[in-house]
């Protein structure tokens, strides 16, 4: 047999074809729980997406070291630690489904067209990224969110993916319905009745920064086709912290005497940790796929607990960039709350009921995007600017865009860092997350005289927050009595649906700001 050509007659190796099965599960996993985080008709989401992030380590580090406080449910993520302490990094290789979806682009490109890693300095990267993010973490910056897969994944999934995909697949519709066709429209009907059901949102979804957060998930998938993996061996945090935690699994990797250095298994390696019998494992990027030793024509590759150990490389981290991500990780902080944008908390920023104090809120949203997946009205939307640098993409709700719903509770159901706490329905009806105001120079009874009801038609509130109070006015046909809204601070919960349906669509006469709001644990007494 020719030197590095063909397979040797051997037994097939089992384990890389149960990690593919492990992959397509978990990935199914994921959608499956990513389209059932969404209202289908009830009150309570049984099964959120959110478990995924349970077992996410980096979310549950991060929020202790902010925080200084562990959600119970985040110790899930300690056995994905336990799991890396054992078998590496199997996390990465065989669950996480950015991941897999990584490979899967990869795979659209030859073999003899990919890039091979030709150094060590695009793996430093992300050991800097996290090291950066824990030392923020320190200062109780949260940041972890904006760079973490799984928060990446459904943020990006929520924001962009499943917006574009809802309208594409609505317009399709109904263009077959406007054509008419006999035979199609009816089955169209029944195919749009399955999907309506089970994949698509219950209204459609607006977000803003939508195009911005799909071009960001495009150039992580994009990425693959040039190098593969290349997200989760040159950026991702939660890939350098499991990478860590590998250096001390007792997993081995060992390339037996029949190797003749052919690299096979070196070009086969998806994020370049493979090595002939020359090199020396790099132990903390392997993601335990298997595809090396499946490959060697020569059967010279072992993985296992027992096996004699083999060459392993260090995490070889340079000074400057050591010195340069701690430095980066203490001044952040600062630089970030003292930018002008922070002053614009004091406006009309309006956090989900049941939201923590505005500190520790910012200290435990990881901006994965699920409480605003959620929200009934779209009015929940990723904030920019609104809440300073610091509270970028966190959840604050736009009235022009939708409303609270008075009674929906899903954003705390949702929330996997306890950032929303989850409330009932009676809970909610007495959370204030602001008071409405009356701009008297643009509300119609107020500057023109004339007649308008539509605020205290739609006020949910048993009691109603907004009241009429009858005034007599001189206009050009004589005096005349109307009806003024008034609002009953005591009463208005700051839910928003005055302002959404305002009439005067350009700029509402009456208006929600953040004055007097509670957050969790401080409920109105009526």
């Amino acid at each position: 047999m020719p030197k590095g050509t063909g397979k040797q007659n051997r037994a097939p190796i089992i384990w890389p074809r149960i990690r593919r099965i492990s992959q397509g599960t978990f990935l199914a996993l994921f959608f499956v729980l990513f389209l059932l985080t969404a209202y289908k008709g009830t009150d309570e989401i049984a099964y959120p997406v959110r478990v995924f992030l349970r077992f996410d380590p980096l979310i549950l580090v991060t929020t202790l070291l902010s925080s200084h406080v562990v959600p119970t449910a985040l110790l899930l993520s300690l056995i994905t630690v336990a799991f890396t302490l054992v078998f590496g990094r199997v996390f990465c290789g065989w669950v996480c489904p950015l991941g897999t979806l990584n490979d899967c682009m990869g795979r659209l490109t030859p073999a003899r067209r990919r890039k091979e890693y030709g150094g060590e300095q695009a793996r430093r990267l992300k050991y800097y990224g996290l090291i950066g993010i824990l030392v923020s973490s320190l200062f109780t910056l949260q940041i972890a969110g904006l760079a973490d897969p799984l928060s990446l994944l459904i943020r990006s999934l929520a924001m962009a993916v499943e917006p574009a995909v809802n309208l594409m697949v609505n317009t399709l519709f109904d263009l077959i319905y406007r054509a008419d066709i006999p035979v199609v429209t009816p089955l169209a009907e029944t195919v749009y009745s399955f999907l309506k059901d089970y994949l698509l949102s219950f209204r459609q979804p607006f977000f803003y920064q939508g195009f911005f957060f799909g071009l960001i998930f495009a150039a992580v998938l994009a990425a693959n086709l040039f190098r593969r993996r290349f997200w989760c061996t040159a950026l991702c945090p939660l890939g350098a912290l499991l990478g860590f935690i590998t250096r001390i699994s007792p997993l081995k990797r060992a390339v037996g005497k029949g190797c003749t250095s052919c690299n096979i298994c070196v070009r086969a390696c998806r994020t370049g940790a493979a090595t002939d019998v020359k090199g020396a494992w790099r132990k903390a990027e392997c993601v335990v796929c298997g595809e090396c030793q499946e490959e060697c024509p020569k059967d010279a590759v072992r993985f296992g607990l027992r096996t004699t150990k083999g060459k392993v490389a260090g995490i070889d981290l340079q000074r400057r960039g050591l010195i340069t991500s701690l430095v980066a990780g203490i001044f952040i902080p600062p630089l970030i709350r003292t930018h002008p944008t922070t002053q614009r908390r004091k406006g009309r920023l309006i956090r989900p009921p049941g939201a923590l104090p505005e500190g520790e809120f910012l200290r435990r949203c990881v901006r994965c995007g699920e409480c605003m997946k959620v929200c009934l009205t779209n009015g929940l939307q990723p904030a920019l600017f609104e809440a300073g640098l610091e509270g970028i993409w966190t959840p604050r709700f736009d009235f022009r865009t939708g409303y609270c719903q008075y009674y929906c509770t899903l954003c705390g159901q949702v929330c996997p860092t306890g950032a929303l706490t989850k409330l009932t329905q009676e809970e909610k009806a007495r959370t204030k997350i602001g008071l409405a105001y009356i701009d008297k120079n643009r509300c119609i009874p107020y500057a023109q005289g004339g007649e308008c009801i539509v605020c205290e038609e739609h006020c949910p509130t048993p009691d109603k927050a907004i009241k009429f109070e009858q005034v007599e006015i001189a206009t050009p046909q004589g005096r005349r009595r109307i009806k003024r809204p008034v609002i009953d601070l005591k009463l208005c919960i700051g839910c928003g649906i005055c302002e959404y349906k305002c009439p005067l669509h350009d700029q509402p006469a009456i208006i929600v700001t953040r004055l007097g709001e509670s957050r969790a644990g401080e409920l109105l007494p009526f």
